[in-house]
């Protein structure tokens, strides 16, 4: 780096920025700052959905709790099963889940048997209701069911001291299930992260208001709710401050007083209203404030008192990839997250893209089937910042590294999905 580098003022059209770094950089960066929240706090399972699990789940009973059946059919003794041909047995009884049958098989006998009942004493066999010929009190069986068939064991599912959910595991619909299994009515979950966000800049108009010359809408309060929402998080919207410094330092302190995390977008750049880096450095600490990649290169992280600051860009696209790669990653590792990356995966890609190498780049990509049921990337098309629709109709990330200096039709590019399945 000579001289030259270092007194240039860099903007976002430069595919070279020494006072950038590497998105991987960041990351690590904001990951060696934040600590994990350690309050707890216990809630009903239906209302824990998507939230993070503060301890270890270790079950006190089986599931099932006894030997069942899996099916609807016939409960016997595997001894009674001919080598060959079919045998008569008399049928004694029925059982049902809920009401299990008073008695016990011997030679020679069944139970009528439904799905999730308990097996009788003395049988360890199912046999479907399809293969059996029912006759007044008596049923003929053939040698096409095996020993021990269609039948549930004791703790099969969860076992007693079984480790069934771990800390840090975020819920989904069928750890709630696991819960209910278990009878756990409430569960310890790490409490709620408080993220505060305002958008900058006096263009900025909120919906509803008239748009006079040179004025905008402000989407991007509305798509960092959304991004929170999905997150589970205490949301504060502190709306839209003007380019002013003292109306900045009202909201930052504000913001520092109640807040786990600060979010702005807006006012990061190198205009001469832009005070969102000055009034950080002002109140609290910068740790970077250039990223090399694109959208998305001027983002601020920092501390404001005990409240972790992020700065993002100004352009609604640029607002959402750098949320999805530093801010949401971030979040998630404060609450005890185990997991906190999004999935990744290599696939053919089906457009031509322009890069230049120097910086990482998150193009918008449609993930898809192609005929032979091959998984490839299409882009979305027009790929810049301002372009909120190439976002709306992405489903994953083109992410090109550094070096890449453009991809051509069937290349294998990195791909990075925006959801999960479950």
């Amino acid at each position: 780096m000579n001289d030259n580098d270092i007194n240039k003022d860099y903007s976002c059209m430069d595919d070279y920025d020494p006072n950038s770094i590497l998105p991987d950089e960041a990351l690590r960066r904001i990951f060696a700052t934040i600590s994990a929240i350690t309050e707890t706090e216990s809630i009903p399972i239906r209302e824990a959905l998507g939230r993070v699990l503060a301890t270890n789940i270790i079950s006190e009973i089986n599931v099932p709790s006894g030997r069942n059946s899996a099916m609807d059919g016939y409960a016997i003794n595997a001894a009674d099963l001919p080598p060959e041909g079919t045998i008569p047995l008399e049928l004694i009884g029925s059982c049902f889940a809920g009401k299990p049958f008073d008695g016990e098989i011997k030679k020679g006998e069944c139970v009528r048997i439904m799905t999730g009942a308990i097996m009788p004493e003395g049988s360890d066999t199912v046999v479907m209701q399809e293969l059996v010929e029912v006759s007044g009190n008596q049923i003929s069986i053939g040698n096409d069911t095996k020993s021990g068939s269609n039948v549930r064991q004791a703790g099969e599912d969860l076992a007693i001291g079984d480790l069934v959910l771990e800390k840090g595991m975020k819920l989904s619909p069928a750890d709630i299930g696991l819960l209910a299994s278990l009878g756990l009515a409430e569960v310890s979950l790490t409490r709620k992260l408080r993220v505060a966000f305002f958008s900058t800049g006096d263009e900025l108009r909120s919906v509803g208001e008239k748009l006079d010359n040179g004025a905008i809408y402000d989407s991007n309060r509305y798509t960092l709710y959304g991004m929170l929402s999905r997150l589970g998080v205490d949301i504060i919207d502190m709306g839209v401050v003007k380019d002013d410094p003292e109306l900045m330092d009202q909201a930052f302190l504000e913001a520092a007083d109640n807040t786990d995390v600060l979010i702005t977008s807006g006012g990061v750049s190198v205009g001469e209203a832009d005070y969102v880096k000055e009034t950080l450095l002002k109140h609290g600490e910068v740790d970077f404030w250039k990223v090399a990649m694109k959208p998305g290169r001027p983002l601020t992280f920092g501390k404001l008192g005990s409240t972790y600051f992020f700065g993002l860009p100004g352009n609604p696209v640029s607002v959402m990839v750098t949320f999805y790669q530093f801010v949401q990653p971030a979040l998630k590792k404060m609450v005890g997250e185990r997991s906190t990356m999004p999935i990744m995966m290599k696939v053919a890609c089906m457009s031509k893209l322009k890069k230049r190498p120097g910086r990482v780049e998150y193009q918008r990509g449609i993930l898809e089937q192609d005929e032979t049921g091959r998984m490839v990337v299409r882009k979305t098309g027009a790929q810049g910042s301002g372009i909120l629709r190439s976002m709306a109709d992405a489903n994953c990330f083109i992410v090109l590294p550094l070096e890449n200096n453009g991809v051509n039709p069937d290349d294998l590019v990195d791909v990075q999905l925006f959801h999960g399945v479950v």
